[in-house]
């Protein structure tokens, strides 16, 4: 882009203009998730009926944090054997309590990486089932020999782990409002998630500008991102997928729990610190983390999910959709870190164009 064409663009953003939203497009996306529900419960129907002694929710990268956040959120719920699993640590280090009568849900964007395929292979060497939720038709994990269940969508990682995982509980009577839950969601989410990504706009053109800034500044230094609960997995993720592979900015990503044996000793008033707050059981870790903060930090953000409304979903279940408005947030932060940097998010210096 030409110095011209940036002045330009950066001008339409100061205004009415959203860059990169297509807000039908979205909304489409969104619905569609949310009509794999009676897909989704036929599958679960079938795995409850013929058994299981764990539901181990595997990936690598991002789609481990997205395994990260499905665990959590049912651990607290649920007396269901549900584990988190890194496919590369499974594939190197194995799991004594997984077997043939275990269960893998997974999901995958591009349906060919590395460590999925094999683990997959894995998996079904040991006689296991997969369930799996793949983006691309007609990729590799798409085959049948490769499957089980299979839905084929794409996006909406989080939002498909969850509804596995709401319907998983329902079955166990565990989760009583599942038909009210469901009937919120599915008339309200989108449009709550939409209006997010409105809202937090103008914000987001301002936090990106002031951040990058920063980082051309001080390319060395890395940005701090914290968070707990459903939403360390977005932290990870975020940090890492998104900020380390696509925009190339050093990042630490530390845990709410974690921040205060270690990490929070080298915070001064200049470290630049995003705290990210849900509405789950364990915001209060993130108030403890806001409360060191507040007293010794001059250069710290906090994105709480609970400023956003979400019309239509009651308090009882915004919990569970904390890393959902997240990335709502998050989404509109995304393109406008890319414009201020002038680096593309789908640029990559080594990812598939390395063979290691």
């Amino acid at each position: 882009m030409s110095e011209m064409d940036l002045k330009k663009e950066l001008e339409m953003c100061k205004g009415a203009y959203l860059r990169n939203f297509e807000e039908e497009k979205i909304r489409n996306s969104l619905q569609g998730a949310l009509k794999l529900r009676k897909e989704i419960e036929t599958i679960i129907d079938a795995i409850y009926e013929e058994g299981f002694d764990g539901i181990y929710f595997m990936g690598i990268g991002g789609t481990y944090a997205s395994a990260m956040q499905v665990e959590v959120y049912m651990r607290g719920k649920s007396t269901l054997p549900v584990y988190v699993e890194n496919a590369a640590e499974f594939l190197t280090t194995g799991n004594k309590r997984f077997t043939k009568d275990s269960v893998v849900i997974l999901s995958s964007v591009s349906g060919d990486t590395k460590e999925m395929v094999e683990l997959v292979d894995c998996v079904h060497q040991i006689g296991a089932r997969v369930f799996s939720f793949i983006d691309t038709p007609n990729s590799t994990l798409t085959q049948k020999d490769k499957q089980d269940y299979l839905i084929v969508y794409p996006q909406n990682e989080q939002l498909k782990f969850y509804m596995v995982a709401n319907y998983l509980m329902y079955k166990n009577h565990e989760f009583d409002a599942y038909d009210d839950y469901n009937k919120e969601m599915e008339m309200h989410l989108a449009d709550g998630l939409i209006a997010v990504e409105k809202e937090a706009d103008a914000w987001a053109y301002e936090y990106a500008k002031k951040t990058c800034e920063e980082i051309q500044a001080h390319p060395d230094l890395p940005h701090y991102f914290i968070g707990s609960g459903n939403l360390y997995g977005a932290t990870y993720s975020y940090a890492m997928c998104y900020w380390e592979e696509q925009l190339w900015v050093r990042t630490k990503s530390i845990s709410c729990q974690d921040f205060f044996h270690g990490t929070f000793e080298i915070i001064d008033a200049d470290t630049p610190v995003t705290l990210f707050m849900g509405e789950d059981e364990q915001r209060p870790l993130a108030k403890r983390v806001e409360r060191f903060l507040e007293k010794i930090s001059k250069n710290y953000i906090v994105i709480d999910t609970k400023k956003y409304a979400m019309d239509g979903i009651r308090e009882a279940f915004r919990g569970s959709i904390s890393h959902l408005i997240l990335r709502a947030v998050n989404a509109r932060v995304d393109t406008y870190m890319e414009l201020f940097l002038q680096h593309p998010l789908t640029t990559r210096r080594y990812y598939r164009k390395i063979d290691i």
